[in-house]
């Protein structure tokens, strides 16, 4: 097996185990609640189609191609750090097994006081996942097309949507792009082949003018410099998924404002 199918073969049993142990009742009466209330969390989309940077920062300590890349970072430390370094939005690893997260970071990262929209950063192939993720208080999901069938997709969005959560569609290759038409709320086009874990960066400017006219384009992994920033925006993305440049420094919050200082 490749790396993203073991990773997902382990979720499969992740799921399963969490279920017996978490039943989806134990926290449905607060997620009824946040829904009563509205959806409190801002919009990461308009988010990034505002912004004049669009970075969206990502919480990562662990991966599973280079192992720990910053073990001891503190979710509330970090995070906080990343709002006050002009992040525009934030996505955090959830992934135990293989990426070192957890759902509690995003928790951690609220009441820490971080209002930026966050998205849910994991390999979601179940409903179960997605009231995980509304519970924790994000603004958007990830669904990954290397994943899920169509159909599945589809329907996980459409849930998605029904929690009040955006949707980031991340795609590869020439098979994921018939996903496109499902109109996500943001559409990714990721560097790193999940197979292999090997980054081009160059993977996007190939996509870029697949992707539909007028929507949110995101650019994920293996960005590391602002004229790289600077490049994808000429060719129409707007929002640029980073993690291991900003982690791997001793102070990623530090490392992420000198970065917008350059940009």
């Amino acid at each position: 097996m490749d790396i993203l199918e073991q990773i997902v073969a382990y979720k499969r049993q992740e799921i399963d185990e969490r279920m017996r142990y978490v039943p989806l009742q134990q926290f449905m009466p607060a997620i009824q609640q946040m829904m009563d209330e509205g959806n409190t969390n801002p919009s990461m989309r308009q988010s990034l189609m505002d912004s004049e940077t669009g970075i969206i920062a990502e919480f990562k300590r662990k991966s599973p191609s280079k192992g720990w890349i910053h073990q001891d970072a503190k979710a509330e430390v970090v995070t906080a750090a990343y709002q006050e370094g002009g992040a525009t939005a934030l996505s955090i690893l959830t992934d135990t097994n293989f990426f070192g997260g957890y759902d509690e970071y995003i928790q951690q990262a609220r009441a820490a006081g971080v209002t930026l929209p966050i998205l849910y950063k994991n390999f979601i192939i179940d409903e179960y996942q997605l009231f995980q993720a509304k519970y924790c208080g994000v603004s958007a999901v990830l669904l990954i097309a290397a994943c899920l069938s169509k159909q599945r997709c589809a329907d996980l969005q459409h849930l998605a949507h029904q929690l009040q959560l955006e949707t980031l569609l991340e795609m590869h290759n020439e098979r994921d792009f018939e996903y496109a038409e499902l109109e996500p709320d943001m559409y990714g086009i990721n560097n790193r082949n999940l197979g292999s874990f090997v980054t081009d960066v160059n993977n996007s400017f190939r996509f870029a003018e697949r992707l539909p006219k007028g929507v949110c384009k995101v650019s994920e992994s293996g960005i590391n410099n602002p004229a790289t920033v600077k490049r994808l925006r000429e060719v129409g993305y707007r929002g640029f998924l980073m993690g291991e440049c900003f982690m791997k420094e001793k102070d990623p919050g530090a490392a992420l404002k000198l970065f917008t200082q350059k940009l």
